[in-house]
């Protein structure tokens, strides 16, 4: 299960929010309606369709204009062609045919004026997109579901075929409610309410049944009219959006396996450790946003291992964008922001590149000594990688010169018997012994 590809799919957010007929009253609160759904629908981050794929039709009394757009989008659509309509639905003739209210809809002739279901239910039917689903926000909706797309005898096998899906927010014969206070239609609104905020304990895709289900309970527990549903095949699988409230949860697990994953790193198993890390990092980003916190750790963490492998080059090349986006996004004093440059430098040396490396941390200790301190931990770690790297790149004089402090530091901090004082007196002893054979 997946999102519907963007470029294929095509999303109709039709309603009316002014009518000229007094006695159909304006309601304000649909143009807030369509205008949040198509923001929802397009949100770079959990969009369903880029801006250019979501048509809006709002107070549109055009019937000929919106018959135009709206048949435009649905030849358009190849993966999922969603249409909305929020608004006033009319009954009228002998059929009790149900109409969509346009501004210019009269209520008691609909039938010239407005937009009629069943034209709306062929403009679906006849677009190549795999999966439709057709949601109408409107008094009287269910009319659409008691015939279920079905157009009278022999439609039914071509709607199974077409994999349509009809949602309604009210019964046959049930009024679609406003309630005092709220900025949305109750129906739209409290769809817009789980598309926005996500649905806890639910899945990490919310598909049209889950959201049917959800919105079905919400509604019954609050005493508003029930929505009815009707789908054809795997339609009722169609995926409308991310769950924003499964991060909630996720987040702690991926997080778990993230330590799971350094410590395993530590032990000795850094290929081991890069492989269970990129799959964290696939997760978080799909699930917690690539500029969440988390993932940009995880992707710290995933270059570091992949440099603890022995490919310092390629790890060296995912640390400079994520330096980039840590600079961007937490700013150049941040604990992460300052690791990943410190690791950047590591395998730049550990890649050949001692002179980078070398300028690198010259840069960082100066910034760690302001932000942390001359003592703090950190700081002389990034003394001693400085000092490592200058001897490496043949500037062991002032190898020497870094090491000795270091290995004072840390011997009046530590002891003189702890690991990080041990290492540094052991580079220390190494630098000298090649200087006074050289």
């Amino acid at each position: 299960m997946s999102l519907p590809d963007p470029h294929r799919s095509r999303v109709v957010l039709i309603g009316a929010s002014r009518y000229s007929d007094p006695a159909l009253p304006d309601l304000p609160v649909v143009a807030r309606t369509v205008t949040d759904l198509a923001a929802l629908f397009t949100e770079p981050r959990y969009r369903l369709v880029p801006e250019s794929h979501c048509t809006v039709l709002l107070d549109d009394g055009d019937l000929r204009t919106v018959g135009d757009r709206l048949r435009a989008a649905v030849a358009g659509a190849e993966d999922l062609l969603l249409v909305h309509y929020a608004g006033h639905g009319l009954v009228a003739g002998r059929r009790h045919t149900l109409y969509l209210a346009l501004p210019d809809s009269r209520w008691e002739a609909p039938e010239f004026n407005s937009l009629e279901y069943d034209k709306l239910r062929d403009a679906v039917l006849d677009s190549p997109a795999r999966t439709k689903v057709v949601v109408l926000d409107c008094c009287f909706s269910g009319r659409a579901v008691g015939d279920p797309l079905s157009g009278g005898s022999g439609r039914i096998d071509r709607l199974e075929v077409a994999g349509t899906y009809v949602l309604t927010s009210a019964q046959r014969d049930q009024v679609a409610l406003v309630l005092p206070g709220e900025e949305h239609t109750a129906f739209s609104g409290r769809l817009i309410r789980m598309l926005r905020e996500g649905v806890v304990g639910g899945p990490e895709l919310l598909t049209v049944d889950d959201l049917f289900r959800r919105l079905s309970a919400v509604m019954a527990a609050e005493g508003l009219p029930t929505p009815l549903n009707r789908g054809a095949g795997t339609a009722g699988s169609a995926v409308l959006g991310v769950n924003r409230a499964f991060g909630a949860t996720a987040g702690p697990a991926l997080r778990s396996r993230h330590a799971a994953a350094v410590e395993r790193g530590r032990a000795g198993d850094w290929t081991g450790a890069a492989a269970l890390l990129r799959d964290v990092v696939e997760e978080q980003t799909r699930i917690l946003g690539a500029e969440h916190e988390d993932t940009l750790r995880g992707r710290q963490s995933h270059a570091h291992s992949i440099g603890g492998a022995g490919s310092p080059a390629e790890a060296a090349g995912l640390l400079r964008p994520l330096l980039a986006d840590q600079l961007r996004l937490l700013g150049p004093d941040h604990p992460d922001t300052l690791r990943t440059r410190q690791f950047l430098a590591v395998n730049l040396g550990e890649a050949g590149h001692r002179e980078e490396a070398v300028g690198l941390l010259r840069v960082l200790l100066a910034d760690r000594g302001r932000v942390l301190g001359t003592d703090h931990p950190h700081t002389l770690r990034t003394l001693h990688l400085l000092a490592r790297n200058l001897a490496f790149a043949g500037d062991r004089a002032q190898a020497l010169v870094l090491l000795r402090e270091v290995v004072t530091a840390r011997e009046r901090l530590l002891g003189p018997d702890h690991p990080h004082t041990l290492r540094a007196a052991a580079d220390l002893t190494e630098v000298s012994r090649v200087r006074e054979v050289q």
